[in-house]
């Protein structure tokens, strides 16, 4: 059976740069959390699902739906099963608690509507990028509230998670606009939603360094070390590859090494602002440069000064809080 994602979030999943394919995968570990088999032996949950479906508590969608989902090992949604009834329709809004920067609006959607086989209908009102105040309604989720429960708090994880980044990095931009100075993110991720974070954070204003370590050559520390020299380092990976190479350096020697061996992009690693001034002064109009390591929000304007073009902050996806986002059910609208 296939779990179905309607053209318009497929088509606002293309326009943030996530495949249908990896999301749907997403959706299913996601749901695979909650939904995957609960702890108890395979006859109590074989009589506990016969009395769910003698009660008609259990809507003929879920068992089926949730099998082909997760393998062959689906579990319940006891409380929801419980509490609401199997032929119950309405309506939900999907709400900010607090104020931030909305991102991950069509990864809601695709958790709805895979948990529900398509039939939850999800309304957007904002777009990803967008900023919201407390209070202000996001989207609407319509449809059978059996599958909209049970698929809640797997939305809004994704959900709070990439507006919790795009708020964080909107910070960082905010703080260095009417500079020449860009705000990149770095591989520090979670595992398993590096697309996500990292679209979280153009969401925010800010830009991807690189997504992997294949599309870009970057000699850190071990590598200077393994080669015997920033310069052999550099003369191996550009012997074996025609990819962008950076070169990570921690003093001035260190950036006209680099530079002098031909490279074109530095990271200026965990350097105080005086010694960033130095390194632009000797080697700023030879290369990029990147301030990395360590820089806090509140000296943003300082890193900017020093005339660097890259201010990198891994902690926009490995520290961002939350954006406290929920779903709130609106009884008067269910039907029955």
């Amino acid at each position: 059976m296939t779990n179905p994602l309607s053209l318009a979030t497929v088509t606002a999943l293309g326009e943030a740069g996530l495949t249908p394919e990896y999301v749907r995968e997403l959706v299913k570990r996601t749901l695979a959390e909650d939904l995957g088999g609960a702890p108890i032996g395979p006859c109590r949950r074989s009589r506990h699902l016969a009395y769910l479906r003698r009660r008609r508590l259990l809507r003929p969608w879920q068992m089926p739906s949730w099998r082909d989902l997760l393998g062959g090992s689906a579990g319940i949604d006891v409380t929801t099963a419980a509490t609401v009834d199997a032929t119950a329709s309405g309506n939900a809004n999907v709400v900010a608690r607090g104020a931030g920067v909305v991102a991950g609006l069509p990864l809601s959607a695709a958790v709805f509507e895979v948990a529900s086989s398509g039939a939850l209908r999800w309304h957007p009102l904002v777009s990803d990028g967008a900023a919201v105040l407390p209070e202000e309604v996001l989207a609407t989720v319509s449809g059978p509230i059996q599958p909209m429960l049970s698929a809640e708090r797997s939305a809004l994880n994704l959900l709070c998670r990439a507006s919790g980044i795009a708020t964080h990095t909107r910070s960082w931009a905010a703080a260095v606009a009417g500079t020449s100075v860009t705000i990149l993110d770095t591989r520090k991720t979670t595992p398993g939603l590096r697309a996500v974070e990292k679209y979280a954070v153009r969401c925010g204003g800010g830009q991807n360094k690189r997504m992997g370590l294949y599309d870009v050559a970057m000699i850190k520390d071990n590598h200077k070390l393994a080669a015997g020299s920033i310069s052999a380092a550099y003369r191996a990976v550009s012997a074996a590859t025609d990819l962008p190479i950076q070169v990570e350096v921690t003093s001035v020697a260190e950036a006209i090494e680099a530079v002098e061996a031909g490279a074109k992009f530095l990271l200026c690693d965990n350097m105080s602002v005086p010694l960033l001034r130095k390194v632009v002064a000797a080697v700023g109009v030879m290369a990029e440069l990147e301030a990395t390591g360590g820089l806090r929000l509140e000296r943003a304007v300082e890193y900017a000064a020093t005339g660097v073009d890259y201010l990198s902050v891994g902690a926009l996806t490995h520290s961002s809080p939350i954006l406290d986002i929920a779903l709130d059910l609106d009884m008067s609208a269910t039907r029955r």
